[in-house]
């Protein structure tokens, strides 16, 4: 027989924003001057409080390895942060640390789907969730999000969408691409269409720091007892304490599911790293004024890339209210030509800025949202000056 490979890998895409942001680094590091809209990532230094904490587990000797759910300090602390700050009442058996919070939606997934199940997926959506469901044997059911009404989530569509093959719901609020974040009210529904139709939910909260305008993350979790427990909630120290090659992130929800994420995370990986884990206890118990004033800088330059982008002719925009994103709807540059190219769709548009304007956008096509593209201002607003000026430049040179 001939040898063949896996066809679950197969059908797994590559990262687009990994890959942009990687082709990007590749022309900076060969002496282009690329500015990077691409990647999700905080310019900003870890903490030095955190840092420190790093410094002493190192000097401590704490580099051995830990249980594979994590130390109990660490999940100690997670459960001292979902209650203070969510509302949410946690033991540290039900609570696991995992290499990144993308780690623990996979884990969260890998727990509760058998072959065939359906997951719901609003979009625009963040790349690696239809992926990793795939991964888990599942399949994805996309529900759009309507760009005119703010990138709220239809409860009313995601009830047309549920059937008795579905499994779970994943939801991101604030959002990545759109920045759109849930209201109570939403919130709510959903959570009453979840229990009376029995299905999971796994809220990624990664970015529930990030709020702004006076917008306010709640925790679905945080609705009632049973929503409580069909409920999976991952969070992580990645982007509201800049520590995003840390590599740490955690979930919480039912100890059944949680022990069935650990029994596959001590096999996939052991632990996650040992010395970030006693970081990630300064973090989660000193870090507030650290993110106050990143979320203060990410405010500013929030507004800074909404203008420039709204003055651009063929660009149009919604407010983002939280997390570090905008989705550019660029319906108005399909059809144009730049040099004898034309703009067919936005992984066009994004090859042609990244080649002639040394400038990375992510498609929309990589968050199943065609003819836009997403930016992140989580760069300097020095940056953002400069990459908005290259691609107004560049369309107004379109025809």
């Amino acid at each position: 027989m001939p040898l063949t490979l896996s066809t679950i890998c197969q059908r797994i895409a590559p990262s687009v924003t990994l890959a942009i942001d990687a082709k990007a680094k590749a022309m900076k590091a060969s002496g282009v001057d690329v500015i990077g809209f691409g990647a999700g990532e905080p310019d900003f230094p870890t903490p030095q409080e955190i840092c420190d904490a790093a410094y002493e587990a190192i000097a401590s000797g704490q580099t051995r390895y830990t249980p594979s759910n994590g130390i109990l300090q660490l999940r100690q602390a997670a459960c001292r942060k979902l209650q203070r700050d969510n509302n949410l009442t946690y033991t540290p058996d039900q609570v696991i640390v995992s290499n990144g919070a993308k780690q623990a939606i996979l884990g969260a997934l890998l727990a509760i789907i058998n072959p065939g199940d359906e997951v719901i997926v609003p979009t625009p959506c963040w790349v690696s969730y239809p992926e990793m469901v795939r991964m888990a044997g599942g399949r994805p059911v996309f529900v759009p999000m309507d760009e005119h009404d703010g990138y709220r989530i239809n409860i009313s569509r995601v009830a047309d969408l549920v059937s008795p093959r579905t499994k779970a719901i994943i939801l991101n609020s604030p959002h990545n691409p759109t920045g759109s974040v849930m209201s109570r009210a939403d919130l709510n529904r959903l959570a009453e269409l979840a229990v009376s139709c029995a299905f999971y939910v796994i809220s990624d909260e990664i970015y529930e720091k990030l709020v702004y305008d006076g917008a306010e993350h709640i925790s679905i979790a945080s609705l009632g007892e049973q929503i409580a427990a069909q409920t999976i909630v991952v969070n992580g120290v990645s982007k509201s304490y800049s520590m995003t090659g840390w590599r740490i992130g955690y979930a919480a929800g039912p100890a059944p599911i949680i022990k069935l994420m650990g029994g596959y995370q001590s096999h996939a990986t052991s632990n996650a790293n040992s010395v970030a884990q006693w970081a990630s206890i300064a973090a989660l118990e000193k870090g507030e004024g650290s993110i106050r004033s990143m979320r203060d800088a990410f405010s500013v330059r929030r507004m800074l890339i909404l203008s420039r982008i709204r003055s651009i002719p063929g660009l149009t925009c919604v407010t983002p209210n939280g997390a570090f994103y905008v989705m550019v709807n660029i319906h108005g540059l399909i059809g144009k030509t730049y040099d004898g190219m034309p703009i067919t769709d936005a992984m066009t548009l994004s090859a042609l800025l990244l080649e002639n304007a040394f400038v990375a956008v992510v498609p929309g096509e990589a968050f199943e949202s065609p003819e836009t593209c997403r930016l992140s201002y989580a760069c300097s607003t020095e940056d953002i000056r400069r990459g908005m000026d290259r691609i107004e430049a560049f369309v107004r040179n379109l025809i």
